[in-house]
This record gives structure tokens, C-alpha cells and sequence, in this order.
């Protein structure tokens, strides 16, 4: 019963957003000697983004890119976004419009080949977002260390 109460409140989490148990989607994109930016979407109440951008950055530079850039979106640092803090501010993109053109600013600034996401993305926000900004866009969940050679 509390689960359909859930639901009907609009707290129903977000589709597709997670490859299905037991399978992971190949890697859409080689990022090996791509440059690449990493982009996290935060409620205020998550007071450890940096370290949690940190440790994307630190995966993506595992699997041979460089990261050259950073952005981070914080939602309810101001009275406006504390009522809807932990809902994305766009469905279609998740962040909001400016962020996403700051996002393809600086995507063509860098040359970056790639943006990788800290947040779970749906199939939806991943085209769109590959369509505003102009290359491939990945998800901390598409990340993987590449196979061991050793065996």
C-alpha cells in the first residue's frame, strides 16, 4: 500500500535509466585518448559533490580519456529549488536549458569527444542531449574498466 501511495505522489523514480539486472549495454562510445567533460546533476542536500565528481573523473581517466572540463548543477541552493530539489529540472535533458547550453559551450571550447554524466540517464535524455550538444553522451552507469588482458 505505501508503494502505490508513492507513486501517486509523483515520487515514481525515473524510467530507463538502468540497464536491466544481469545485463549492461556495451559502452556506446570508446573513450580511450578521447577528451572528455563530466557533468553531475546534485540536490543541495548532497554535500559531497565534488568528491563524487572527483571519483567520475577518476573512472573516466581509468578507461584512458582526459578529462577536460567540469560542470555541476545544484538544484535548491536557491529558495526557488529547495520545493523541487530532488526532481530534475528538465525532463528531457536533466539539467536545465541554460546549463545544457553552458554544457555545449564549453563542449566546443575544449573540443571534448564526449560528455559522461555522473547521473543515470534515460535512453531519451541520452539522444537529446547528444543532439543539443553535439557528440556522444554517456552515463556513469555506461562506464566500465576495460576487459584484463591477463588469463
Amino acid at each position: 500500500m505505501k508503494s502505490h501511495r508513492r507513486l501517486r505522489r509523483g515520487l515514481r523514480p525515473a524510467r530507463n535509466t538502468r540497464p536491466l539486472k544481469g545485463r549492461r549495454r556495451p559502452l556506446p562510445v570508446e573513450l580511450a585518448g578521447r577528451d572528455v567533460l563530466v557533468v553531475g546533476y546534485f540536490s543541495a542536500r548532497q554535500k559531497r559533490y565534488a568528491a563524487l565528481m572527483d571519483g567520475l573523473a577518476d573512472a573516466v581517466t581509468a578507461l584512458g580519456a582526459r578529462v577536460v572540463g567540469r560542470s555541476v548543477q545544484r538544484r535548491g541552493v536557491s529558495d526557488g529549488g529547495v520545493k523541487a530539489m530532488d526532481r530534475p529540472y528538465s525532463s528531457r535533458t536533466l539539467v536545465s536549458a541554460g546549463k545544457a547550453r553552458e554544457i555545449a559551450r564549453a563542449r566546443e571550447e575544449t573540443g571534448a569527444g564526449a560528455v559522461v554524466f555522473l547521473n543515470p540517464l534515460t535512453d531519451h535524455q541520452r539522444n537529446v542531449l547528444a543532439e543539443t550538444l553535439g557528440c556522444p553522451v554517456l552515463s556513469s552507469a555506461d562506464l566500465r574498466p576495460p576487459p584484463s588482458e591477463s588469463g
